[in-house]
């Protein structure tokens, strides 16, 4: 069975709510594992066959900059032919920073899984259910 990596960084709550809600989905179809950013080494890449990366919009749209850009930076080499999926919640902006990050897992050579799933502040049940979607759809498309 192959097994998924679900990583994220959340501040106030609001990805993290999300990040467990996609690991509740994924958990009912297949093999899957949830680590806070800091938990999670890049040399364990090699261990999953997918990721489900989560990440909150920042200052100017961006990555959080402390843990999570620098993780991503350093993994962002090994996701040529990975299936991805990312997630986030943002407070303004509309989004950008998922259409960025969207962008680099492209350039990368990741198989981007669908667009981003985004929340606006707190996810409502509504983008919830869309996350334990998201956790089911991504273990079965492997």
């Amino acid at each position: 069975m192959k097994k998924i990596a679900i990583v994220y960084w959340s501040g106030t709550g609001n990805t993290e709510a999300m990040a467990k809600a996609i690991y509740e989905g994924a958990k009912e179809v297949g093999a899957v594992a949830l680590f806070e950013v800091d938990a999670f080494a890049g040399e364990k890449a090699a261990d999953y066959a997918g990721f489900i990366f989560g990440c909150p919009a920042m200052g100017d749209e961006v990555l959080e900059e402390g843990s999570f850009e620098p993780f991503f930076a350093d993994i962002e080499d090994k996701l040529t032919g990975v299936p991805v999926a990312l997630f986030g919640s943002y407070g303004w902006g509309g989004g950008a920073w998922m259409q960025t990050w969207q962008e680099r897992v492209k350039n990368a050579g990741g198989k981007l899984f669908a667009e981003g799933l985004i929340a606006e502040n707190s996810p409502s049940a509504e983008v919830l259910e869309a996350c334990r979607a998201l956790g089911r759809d991504f273990v079965k498309g492997l």
